[in-house]
């Protein structure tokens, strides 16, 4: 069951035989008693146990935050992993001192994963300013400080940062001119460039169809059975590069399946052809999970209240199931049969997922009310997509999720929407018939009856903002 391992850990290459399925924060902490990456929730919520992985993409070398407890060693390969000890293992670089001026720390069992998201901030940003570092750090929690005092440290670090001559640096020497970065980072390109070389791959180059046994971000399993994934033989997809690629093919874009919601959302192709993706799926989760939650990890979870689903539906999104005989394609809003199951066969995986680009004269919304803004699973969420010409809609699609057993397409509302014009009755009715399509149901995210108040008044929230000039909400309420 163990698989030879490599990759490059901090300053010093690890070759090792491992279980696959041990995640990264189990080896990190039991094997290597590299303590600094904290255990907390196990579940990528509060961010302690936050690490960097860098990869070569395109010759250049890349980063991302990751939470650790999701990650399997199988994603190492290659790789180089950062964790707090590779940060400070010549002394405190600038943020842990601002950390320590400013109060950012009290307890300190949440401070190395702060420390990793904000270095992760100035990795991958060459513009700074305070709100968009506060983005990176949205999976970090703190009990102790308020937070008042990270956001100074990280406001100190930026003026810092700002004050450096950079014309002849690039990143990474910039970064270590300011001590946010050990000097050993100079050669981590060239070191897993020549390790790239030593490492016959798989999961890079062919993906076996031979089991049902698949793991792709791993951001759901490892949360409902990491133990159990230690016992069985699983293939560990989202390395696979045929399965993480963006193409457009005609009038269509192709969606690998082991995409990440990170890598969909900053796609140059997407933001050209469906530019209101960006702020949409921003709510899907924090950094750290949207850089391994993959698309086809939130279609085949199956939940009733996935929020990539629920857009892929009003997209009339189609998706390419693969097994070794055969092909075959499937309307995302034709694929979930009850709650949890799929029409996928077991000897299929999704290979990829097809969106026709949108009309000039389509508009799109999506809505989720969740005990949190960001970062939570919805009680319900709801899209819509409209294409509007002449002042009539012409085709229309709603969907929603949590208050049926699937992500549901709501048939009757859609088609009572078409060929008509947008006034605050059409709104009204539109909602109703919404009403009788569903069938939530009383749980720990609300009322049956909640869940029906808050369905209504997204398809409210819909029209209001896609139809500011002819919806009122003085009309609906």
């Amino acid at each position: 069951m163990n698989r030879e391992v490599s990759f490059i850990l901090n300053d010093r290459i690890i070759s090792a035989k491992l279980n696959p399925a041990l995640t990264v924060l189990d080896y990190l902490r039991n094997n290597l008693h590299l303590t600094g990456t904290k255990e907390g929730c196990r579940e990528g919520d509060c961010g302690a146990c936050t690490v960097l992985i860098g990869s070569l993409q395109k010759n250049s070398l890349s980063y991302k935050s990751v939470n650790s407890c999701l990650v399997p060693v199988a994603n190492l390969n290659g790789k180089h992993l950062v964790t707090i000890e590779g940060l400070n293992h010549n002394g405190l670089t600038e943020i842990q001192e601002q950390m320590v001026d400013e109060g950012g720390t009290q307890c300190g069992f949440c401070t190395p994963g702060f420390i990793i998201s904000i270095t992760n901030y100035f990795l991958q940003n060459d513009h700074y300013n305070i709100d968009s570092a506060i983005e990176f750090i949205g999976g970090n929690i703190c009990r102790c400080t308020g937070y008042t005092g990270i956001k100074r440290a990280i406001g100190n670090v930026i003026t810092v940062m700002e004050s450096l001559p950079s014309e002849r640096k690039n990143r990474i020497e910039l970064l270590i001119s300011a001590n946010l970065l050990p000097r050993y980072f100079l050669d981590i390109d060239k070191k897993l460039e020549k390790l790239s070389k030593n490492i016959l791959n798989k999961n890079r180059s062919e993906y076996k169809v031979n089991t049902r046994h698949i793991i792709s971000g791993g951001t759901d399993l490892y949360v409902q059975k990491w133990e159990e994934l230690l016992e069985s033989n699983y293939e560990f997809v989202s390395e696979n590069e045929d399965l993480r690629q963006i193409r457009k093919k005609g009038n269509e874009i192709s969606i690998g399946a082991a995409v990440t919601v990170e890598e969909l959302q900053t796609s140059s192709l997407i933001q050209e052809y469906l530019p209101f993706l960006y702020r949409n799926l921003k709510l899907f989760g924090s950094l750290p999970i949207r850089n391994r939650a993959t698309i086809a990890g939130n279609i085949v979870n199956a939940s009733p209240i996935a929020d990539v689903t629920n857009i892929l539906i009003v997209l009339n999104a189609q998706i390419i199931l693969a097994s070794k005989k055969q092909e075959r394609i499937i309307p995302v809003n034709q694929l979930y049969l009850s709650y949890k199951k799929t029409v996928k066969k077991k000897d299929e995986f999704i290979k990829s997922i097809v969106i026709k680009i949108p009309r000039k004269y389509f508009l799109f919304n999506f809505e989720k009310v969740s005990r949190r803004i960001h970062l939570d699973i919805a009680s319900v969420n709801t899209s819509i997509g409209i294409s509007y010409k002449q002042n009539k809609i012409i085709e229309a699609s709603i969907a929603a999720g949590g208050v049926a057993p699937i992500p549901l397409f709501l048939k009757s509302a859609s088609n009572y929407l078409l060929g008509r014009a947008v006034n605050n009755n059409i709104v009204k009715q539109t909602a109703e018939i919404a009403l009788q399509e569903i069938s939530p149901i009383t749980d720990v995210r609300g009322s049956a009856e909640y869940k029906s108040l808050l369905l209504r008044q997204l398809i409210y929230a819909h029209f209001i903002k896609l139809f500011p000039d002819l919806v009122k909400i003085e009309g609906l309420v």
